[in-house]
């Protein structure tokens, strides 16, 4: 069940572009359905040794109060094996141009604001006919979408469907020029410390990169309603991320930010635990999507 709550505190009302962190927040009256803040409690049954953390999963919603969906990340009596991290290394071939920096540079004109209703998120272009994925979170309640472009340019977007078991929705704009489609990965390629970045407009802060590693693949999680696993990483994730790309080293979406554990029973940002679905999963999706 989706219930709603306040906004965190701290988050305000952003600014966009002229946004400066000295500004005192505001309070604002956007509220979005979704997965959203919440909290991460653990608590140990008598004599079981397991535990059975409850996290809620924020959605990345800008301006507003955000709805609530509760996931239970289950643990073992003993950490999960995963593949030791160790350094940061990236999961393209060496020699990449320009480092992060030519990676960020390849992703960003494939990345988009999304504008729908009372709240707010990102979203990236997957083709040349103007088709673009988001979350649908993203889209709930709102009559009308709106794509902000990297250059300033805002286009109406038709929604062209959605699927609200795996929280993805298509997007589609008449006006294609200028859309660069992003390049999709393979998620199945990861491993336990690859580099990522994700890349949207977290409090409405357009063009913002924020790097990390993959934290652990195939967690389980409850998105969009449902159980599926997830990507983990521990790339800043906030407010307005919801449906832009994570990609690998090379540029490549390997991931679609959807959600974020938190501390706070209202919420407080990134804490460095942040999930999105695997591009393996959502490229299908949104393919059925636009057949449909």
């Amino acid at each position: 069940m989706v219930t709603s709550h306040d906004r965190p505190p701290g988050l305000g009302r952003p600014r966009g572009p002229g946004f400066t962190p000295g500004d005192p927040p505001a309070a604002a009256p956007r509220r979005e359905t979704g997965p959203s803040p919440g909290t991460v409690t653990a608590a140990r049954k008598a004599g079981a040794g397991r535990v059975l953390v409850a996290a809620a999963l924020v959605a990345m919603v800008t301006g507003g109060a955000a709805g609530v969906a509760t996931a239970r990340l289950a643990g073992e009596e003993r950490a999960a094996p995963v593949t030791p991290a160790g350094p940061a290394v990236p999961s393209g071939p060496a020699g990449v141009t320009g480092g992060l920096r030519g990676t960020a540079a390849r992703v960003l004109p494939s990345v988009v604001s999304v504008e729908s209703g009372r709240g707010s998120g990102s979203g990236f272009v997957i083709d040349g006919a103007g088709h673009l994925l988001t979350n649908a979170h993203v889209l709930a309640g709102g009559a009308g979408v709106t794509v902000v472009l990297g250059d300033g340019r805002r286009l109406p977007a038709t929604v062209v469907g959605t699927d609200e078991a795996y929280d993805l929705a298509v997007l589609r704009v008449d006006d294609a020029r200028g859309l660069v489609p992003a390049e999709l990965g393979r998620s199945a390629d990861l491993a336990v410390g690859d580099q990522v970045l994700a890349v949207g407009s977290p409090l409405g802060l357009a063009g913002t990169v924020t790097g990390g590693i993959v934290s652990a693949l195939d967690r389980q999680v409850r998105l969009g309603g449902r159980g599926q696993t997830a990507l983990q990483t521990d790339a800043s994730i906030n407010p307005g991320n919801s449906g832009g790309p994570l990609v690998n080293a090379r540029g490549e979406v390997i991931g679609v930010n959807t959600a974020i554990a938190t501390l706070s029973r209202r919420g407080a940002g990134s804490i460095g635990i942040g999930f999105a679905i695997p591009i393996d999963r959502a490229a299908p999706v949104a393919e059925r999507i636009i057949r449909e």
